[in-house]
């Protein structure tokens, strides 16, 4: 199949950047000694879950209870639930995940830790925790010192869980300036107390489980550091080119667009909108715009409608008609794929792979 049959809008992945993405993180986790566990929340497709493992990923990382039913047909070793999971009919469904696969949970309280201690006995299951801590961020995870250790000492007592460490996200850093950076080593020194705590209390931490796409390649800095769960390197996106953690030509995916109207001069309208791109704006920006069009840097995509993306061509340096078609980088990539029911992995001008998006829209 040419890439010019693919009906548009769709989402395309270059193939070659895809494997290049996937090996050098491979590589760098391997180099550092680091344990690879990757978030699907970016591709939510076993086909690219199993690329992962592949290439070395000890397992996967989930949000849902959902993502992790769907992400069995991977075959990992291993299934973070990187969320606290609350309530009976999700905890009923993640012990039948976890006849399947070794389960373990992120949670920061009291409270989801028995219930998960209560569904873990009646389905006989051991289930693992981390006990998460917040490291700045403010969204979820108790404070350090004190409320933590009083964490894992709780799951440490309860039946059919087995405590296995602490797991945080420095999501407040977005840029590797200066000021990112010093935010990054802030983070490690306050790991450095954190364990030094456990150690003192005479906890065993087994992982040490963090980091993200933008400090991907930081990681290695932070002390005590022994797992990474980093989802949006496998495509990049413009948030992340903009953060420093990766090059323009590292972003693999694309929305394949067509040019449906230019009545407007210094205009032109493409057939996709918040329902194709959504409506994130760029990260730490006030600039409203909605992605980046490949083939012509200069155009500006400054607004949508639902089913309508509007492109200002003033300063495109190149003229367009209807009909043409243009590659546009989105700004987060993990929520346009949630929009789209299939992927087309590309090499050059042919299709080589066609996959569906399983996890799309897997909120439960």
């Amino acid at each position: 199949m040419h890439v010019s049959e693919i009906d548009t809008p769709a989402l395309v992945v270059d193939l070659d950047i895809l494997d290049g993405n996937l090996h050098r993180v491979a590589e760098y986790t391997r180099a550092h000694g680091l344990r690879l566990r990757p978030h699907t929340k970016t591709h939510k497709s076993t086909r690219i879950g199993k690329r992962q493992l592949d290439e070395g990923a000890a397992g996967l990382t989930v949000a849902k209870v959902s993502e992790a039913e769907v992400m069995l047909g991977a075959e990992p070793a291993d299934l973070l639930v990187a969320y606290p999971i609350i309530g009976h009919t999700k905890l009923e469904r993640l012990m039948e995940v976890a006849r399947h696969t070794r389960v373990t949970v992120a949670l920061d309280s009291n409270q989801a830790a028995r219930q998960l201690s209560d569904a873990a006995r009646e389905a006989q299951l051991e289930i693992g925790v981390l006990a998460e801590v917040d490291v700045g961020l403010g969204r979820v995870g108790v404070s350090p010192g004190e409320p933590l250790l009083h964490l894992a000492q709780s799951i440490e007592k309860l039946r059919h869980l087995s405590f296995e460490g602490i797991t945080f996200y420095p999501g407040q850093v977005k840029d590797l300036d200066e000021s990112g950076l010093w935010t990054f080593h802030q983070i490690g020194e306050l790991l450095h107390s954190i364990l030094s705590d456990f150690r003192a209390a005479g906890i065993e931490v087994k992982i040490v489980s963090g980091g993200s796409t933008p400090t991907l390649f930081h990681s290695h800095e932070l002390y005590g550091l022994t797992e990474i769960r980093p989802g949006t390197y496998v495509y990049n996106d413009l948030n992340t080119v903009r953060s420093g953690g990766c090059r323009p030509q590292d972003c693999a995916a694309s929305v394949l667009a067509t040019v449906v109207s230019t009545a407007r001069p210094g205009q032109m309208i493409v057939d996709g909108g918040s329902k194709t791109f959504s409506s994130d704006r760029l990260s730490n920006s006030a600039e409203v715009t909605f992605g980046q069009v490949v083939e012509a840097p200069g155009a500006r995509f400054h607004k949508m409608n639902e089913e309508h993306g509007f492109i200002d061509i003033t300063r495109a340096d190149r003229e367009f008609s209807i009909g043409d078609r243009v590659h546009i980088v989105p700004n987060h990539i993990c929520v346009a794929v949630n929009l789209h029911e299939q992927m087309y992995g590309i090499r050059g001008e042919t299709v080589e792979e066609i996959w569906k998006v399983e996890g799309r829209g897997k909120l439960q």
